[in-house]
């Protein structure tokens, strides 16, 4: 089955418009944090209006020695009481109060009023490299304030928790929706790729919502604080006011024009970066493959070519953002150049003080900064948008939910019949997997799943615990159809071993109680040594307590079965299915396995997928399969009693004997 884990929004603004908006919607159980740190962030920016009259006073009275209250050094109403205790002070003096005040902001909002920003910022990162994966780790702890000093410490903080916290809820909504999807939905999708969703698309939130919500904010009480004090502070100079608002049509146009290119950029090499991630799994989880057919400088290639192609894309990312900042960044500069020469000429003429040159023209940087902010908006999200795509394509997948009036499924004290049922691999698949399938499994009896290889013997299993739906017939538990019941009910009455065994980076006896949570050890040991397992336990080094690693790679194929059909047995469930139970096991263990089986069915009904025949001879009854239907049923007596079966004909096969007792 094919599944839309490509997200490629094209270039048409309105799906992206969409998917911001759903991503804002999607944090709003934070949204009093969020106005919490919209709070911050305007107390944050407030001073920088305040912030600049430093450098006007030592300019002015420390540097040109003119005394307060000269008559051509100006100052604003607002400014002048604050400013009388100055009066009548030597340039030395007025410096160390200048010092005196400075310190406190430092230590209050780490002010500095020396740079074009006029205040510090508090803000941290982790290394990265040039590519998707190590930035998002920084967007994923992201902490930031525009000022400085304990104000900022506590502004950062905040901002830090609230990041996390974002991030936190994305991929854990992700990974449980993961979770939820049904057995085929991911067949297309490689580990890799999901695990790269999980941890480096998912920060993209952080960005979302920071920049929409925050971006706004900060430009517009910028903007409009900074421009009323031009307006009323320098009114001899109105044009500087608006040739810094020029800078966001400026930036806006820039971002019109380049938005779809930068999300085209930002997707390709978040798909390279997943590909690498895809690659990395696949060499690690095939690594004893690669090294017994000797291809590891392919395997190698392979890998280097992928990663190679995730900073290749990644460059491509950032000269498209370049040529972004290029397109508006020279015209910019002939703005800049303009206000320059104009300022200039105010304090040549004398309509300045040359303390005011360096205020004027601050505020026309912090101006353009908040103009450039929000006219460049839509440019700077392209990037968390394409990771926003890639996680909600993953999202907007249907999940295994129950039907509208489900109700619980009682437990099971007859038989599991299954009624003339069809399934099909998708509308791409030729033949179908199983046609017109009938049988009953009874409690208390065995019944084997015989046939050659693609018979559809997993995919009838399958069926009984709803991994797969029939597109036709019904399965049925002591006569209710198990496709109206919860599936919580249904699958907690069945103890299902597959035949590629899955082991967790736990201990044995923690991979054991996965099929029972309270197990005591009484009970875990016992289903130990009902699957074969206690002997080779006791001999690992911290004997049930011994961790295995990642998917039990210390462990053997045949002991991870043991440990996998333990976990099933100790699960006491009246449903037991077993694919392929003894493929890795030795005869003594599979002896002794089956005669486990037998103990087992008499409380159970169990369903036991086999291509050993040592494993059927046993079987109340054999249902033999191929090219998806049952061709004949019985036990094994019957079968290879009556002349030209298939099931005699596959028996004699295999071994050329007769498997019956």
């Amino acid at each position: 089955m094919s599944t839309p884990l490509t997200a490629d929004l094209g270039s048409e603004p309105g799906a992206a418009l969409r998917l911001l908006l759903r991503a804002l919607h999607f944090v709003s159980p934070y949204w009093g944090r969020i106005a919490v740190k919209g709070l911050l962030t305007i107390l944050s920016i407030v001073p920088r209006v305040l912030l600049p009259w430093p450098i006007k006073i030592v300019i002015d009275h420390v540097i040109r020695a003119k005394p307060v209250g000269d008559p051509s050094v100006p100052y604003p109403a607002f400014l002048l009481t604050v400013l009388e205790p100055l009066r009548g002070m030597s340039p030395g003096e007025i410096l160390a109060w200048m010092i005196a005040v400075q310190g406190l902001l430092i230590i209050a909002i780490g002010a500095m009023g020396s740079t074009a920003a006029e205040v510090d910022r508090t803000e941290d990162n982790l290394a990265s490299g040039r590519d998707m994966a190590t930035r998002s780790e920084n967007e994923a702890n992201y902490g930031h304030s525009f000022a400085a000093g304990l104000f900022g410490l506590f502004d950062f903080r905040f901002t830090l928790r609230l990041t996390q916290a974002f991030n936190h809820h994305f991929r854990s909504k992700l990974f449980e929706r993961i979770q939820s999807l049904p057995m085929r939905a991911l067949d297309d999708g490689r580990i890799g790729d999901s695990v790269y969703r999980v941890m480096y698309d998912t920060p993209s939130i952080t960005s979302v919502v920071y920049r929409l919500f925050l971006t706004p904010t900060v430009g517009v009480v910028g903007l409009l604080l900074t421009a009323a004090a031009i307006g009323v502070i320098y009114e001899q100079a109105p044009g500087i006011a608006g040739a810094a608002f020029a800078f966001l049509p400026l930036s806006l146009a820039v971002s019109l024009a380049f938005g779809a290119l930068l999300q085209r950029r930002a997707q390709r090499a978040r798909q390279a970066g997943a590909r690498t991630t895809s690659s990395l799994e696949e060499g690690f989880a095939n690594i004893l493959a690669v090294q017994s057919l000797g291809a590891e400088s392919r395997q190698r290639e392979h890998f280097a070519r992928d990663s190679w192609t995730s900073f290749d894309e990644f460059r491509h990312y950032l000269l498209a953002t370049f040529a972004a900042v290029a397109t508006g960044g020279i015209p910019g500069l002939l703005i800049a150049a303009w206000v320059f020469v104009e300022v200039t000429d105010l304090v040549i003429a004398g309509q300045l003080s040359t303390g005011d040159f360096a205020v004027l023209f601050i505020y026309f940087v912090q101006i353009s900064g908040y103009s450039v902010r929000i006219g460049a908006l839509w440019l700077t999200v392209q990037n968390a948008v394409a990771g926003i795509a890639r996680v909600f394509s993953i999202m907007d997948l249907p999940a295994e939910v129950d039907p509208p009036g489900a109700k619980a499924l009682a437990p099971m004290r007859r038989e599991i019949r299954v009624e003339n049922v069809h399934f099909r691999y998708g509308e791409e698949s030729e033949d179908p997997a199983l046609r017109g399938v009938s049988f009953e499994m009874p409690r208390g009896q065995i019944t084997a799943l015989v046939g050659p290889a693609g018979a559809g013997k997993t995919t009838l299993a399958y069926m009984i615990p709803r991994f797969l739906d029939p597109d036709a017939g019904r399965v049925l538990v002591d006569g209710v159809d198990v496709a109206g019941a919860t599936l919580a009910s249904l699958r907690e009455q069945i103890a299902f071993v597959f035949q590629e065994t899955a082991l967790f980076d736990a201990s044995v006896e923690e991979n054991i109680r996965m099929g029972k949570r309270d197990a005591t050890d009484a009970e875990v040991r016992r289903a130990a040594r009902a699957a074969g397992a206690d002997d080779f336990i006791q001999e690992l080094p911290d004997g049930y307590r011994t961790g295995l690693g990642r998917s039990g790679g210390m462990l053997s194929v045949g002991q991870k079965q043991r440990i996998a059909i333990a976990r099933a047995l100790v699960r006491e469930a009246p449903i037991l299915i077993l694919d392929e139970p003894t493929s890795a096991l030795d005869t003594e263990t599979e002896g002794r396995l089956i005669e486990t089986l037998v103990e087992a069915s008499r409380s159970r009904a169990v369903l036991v997928i086999a291509h050993r025949l040592s494993s059927v001879r046993v079987a109340d009854q054999i249902l033999f399969l191929d090219d998806g239907r049952i061709l004949e049923s019985g036990s094994p007596s019957e079968l290879m009693a009556r002349p030209g079966s298939a099931y005699r004909r596959f028996v004699e096969l295999q071994t050329g004997e007769d498997p019956t007792p």
